[in-house]
């Protein structure tokens, strides 16, 4: 029996004619003239004109297309080299999309079959500037709507909406250096005006302000109001308020038209609906790591901001869930506690009770430079959180120890402020053990401090080490990328230290140790160090988690070791080499490598 094709493109009319509120469907060709330029060129014989079965737009997100492409054979749904642009109903869509997505973000579906019961359904998205096509969603055809979402929330556009976020962060501290506002206020400038923007009678009404001075006084009168409304407390709300005050007397923000009126619109524009499609992602902290990347003055308060991919990261080997109480002791700007909410979030599953308890009780913070501590405070309150639960002032001081314990926290993160004087600043363990002290009994603490760290064998360091051990379980210590923090414009190698709290560490307790030092992400001049490949997200965060949970031993990347405080506590002191893979290039690598060790951390262990 002979096959029908227009049997299917029924079934996938019929399909989408009931979401006809939402989106135009268009047959063989479109009316849209960039459609119609792109496929002029399109035809599956390279010979002219292409003619997609259909053609789906979105009202309301014109830069979204969705192509569908249809055969009657099952047999014909997809080649194996997806080459057979005529007879595949796979190969055809990829095609298509592959013109589609030079000016837009397209969702290509293949279907093939002429019954409900019997059909093969494929979905891919190619977003504008890639060059391939990743497959996305089930084997069924869903709702307009759950299409929309689902591409909003890939990903794919996720990565898309990131690079541009990192091209405006560098365009807007530019502008922000144009009109000498000075580095240390730029993050609060910024989380100032988001606060603001989520007022609807401040969205609406900034433009309106044509005097500089009248709208500084309304942008910061307003979130005072946010923050009141918050039930944020007294004593902070003092603190927010009068870091924010300089928006008011800054003389290129509160003297110079349209200054500040244009700063709000850009931010509106190229932020906030980042914001709230990536709404568990620290957008502050990022905007940032670019601030410091290009003027660095806050480099010798030992202030290194952890790469987001790494807060995620460090979140998951604690196995953060919608259960745990999260504390952070040196919360910077949020970014392990903004992290940690988006697993919790994702655990709870859609309750909504739950989530409310979380953002309210289950998130903990102690920040003790108050211009960093609003940065926190800001970014919590943006994506409407526990902010009253971030306290100002020294994780070491008893009373707000005691505040913190309150909490009963069951995992702690942190990044502690790095020594910039060896004699006379806290001791990176010395925070390390705060936070264990903070936590509940069985607590995993996951920590990433210096290397040099992880290597003492003697002196001050050394007792810290000991002291931990005679305390807490050490579980694991990964080796990290030795750029880890090249955004930052800071220049330390760094390990990250898994512990479970107030368990005496076993005196014949394997560690795992592992050599994280490639997670694919490669420097670029003015993105700085990025996932460009995607190596990071798609493979190399879930190999590390899964070695370290199975504590699995391979040569040149883990291995597992009885060790006392007076070992060096890092792979590369126990791993075997991996030799099946070397080249002159790793043996000459490897000589500069121990070079830089010996002249380098043997001397400042030495120092300590």
């Amino acid at each position: 029996m002979s096959k029908n094709e227009r049997k299917t493109e029924s079934i996938v009319r019929k399909h989408f004619e009931a979401f006809l509120d939402n989106i135009i469907i268009e047959e063989q060709s479109s009316d849209n003239p960039k459609i119609k330029k792109l496929l002029a060129t399109a035809s599956k014989n390279g010979l002219g004109v292409g003619f997609p079965e259909f053609i789906i737009q979105y009202k309301n997100n014109p830069d979204f297309l969705i192509v569908v492409e249809c055969k009657a054979d099952i047999i014909k749904h997809e080649s194996s080299n997806r080459d057979k642009y005529r007879d595949f109903s796979v190969d055809g869509v990829l095609l298509y999309s592959s013109y589609l997505s030079k000016e837009f973000d397209v969702l290509s579906i293949a279907v093939s079959g002429e019954t409900h019961t019997n059909k093969k359904v494929s979905h891919f998205l190619q977003v504008k500037g890639d060059k391939k096509a990743t497959e996305i969603f089930s084997d069924k055809l869903l709702s307009a709507d759950d299409y929309l979402n689902g591409y909003i929330k890939s990903p794919e556009k996720f990565r898309q909406d990131y690079e541009k976020l990192l091209t405006f962060s560098k365009d807007l501290n530019d502008k922000l250096h144009g009109q000498k506002i000075v580095e240390s206020d730029r993050g609060l400038l910024i989380s100032c005006i988001l606060i603001a923007l989520e007022n609807k009678a401040f969205s609406k009404s900034y433009k309106d302000y044509s005097e500089p001075k009248q709208l500084a006084e309304y942008l910061v009168t307003t979130v005072k109001n946010e923050f009141q409304n918050g039930n944020i407390g007294d004593d902070k709300l003092l603190i927010l308020t009068s870091r924010f005050a300089f928006i008011k007397t800054d003389t290129s923000l509160s003297k110079k038209d349209n200054v500040l009126r244009n700063i709000i619109s850009d931010i509106n524009e190229n932020i906030k609906d980042f914001i709230k499609t990536h709404e568990y992602f620290d957008v502050l902290g990022q905007l940032y790591i670019e601030f410091l990347r290009y003027a660095n003055s806050d480099k010798g308060l030992g202030i290194v901001l952890t790469p987001p991919h790494i807060t995620e990261f460090m979140s998951e080997i604690a196995e953060v869930n919608k259960d745990s109480t999260v504390y952070d002791n040196c919360t910077g700007t949020g970014g392990f506690l903004v992290s940690a909410m988006n697993l919790m979030v994702k655990d709870a599953k859609g309750d909504q009770d739950k989530i409310k308890n979380i953002k309210k009780n289950q998130l903990v913070g102690v920040e003790y430079q108050a211009h960093i501590f609003a940065l926190a405070c800001s970014n919590m309150f943006i994506h409407q959180d526990g902010k009253s639960n971030i306290l100002n002032g020294s994780c070491f001081d008893e009373d707000i120890v005691k505040e913190i314990k309150k909490f009963k926290p069951t995992v702690g993160l942190l990044n502690p402020p790095y020594k910039s004087d060896k004699k006379n600043d806290v001791d990176e363990y010395k925070f390390i053990l705060n936070n264990l002290d903070c936590l509940e009994q069985g607590g995993k603490c996951v920590a990433i401090i210096p290397m040099q760290s992880a290597l003492a064998q003697t002196g001050k360091v050394y007792e810290y080490k000991k002291k931990v051990l005679e305390q807490h379980t050490l579980e694991a210590v990964f080796s990290m990328p030795d750029e880890l923090f090249f955004n930052s414009k800071v220049n330390v190698v760094s390990c990250i230290m898994v512990f479970t709290a107030k368990r005496p560490h076993p005196k014949n307790k394997k560690v795992y140790f592992g050599y994280y030092k490639n997670d694919g992400f490669v420097k670029r001049k003015t993105k700085g160090r990025v996932d460009l490949y995607r190596k990071f997200e798609k493979e190399i965060k879930e190999n590390w988690i899964t070695s370290y949970m199975n504590k699995e031993e391979k040569a040149g990347f883990s291995v597992t070791k009885v060790v006392f405080a007076d070992d060096e506590w890092c792979a590369e002191a126990y791993m075997e080499t991996d030799y099946s893979n070397l080249s002159k290039d790793d043996f000459e690598r490897s000589i500069k490598d121990f070079v830089l060790f010996k002249g380098i951390y043997l001397n400042e262990i030495s120092k300590d």
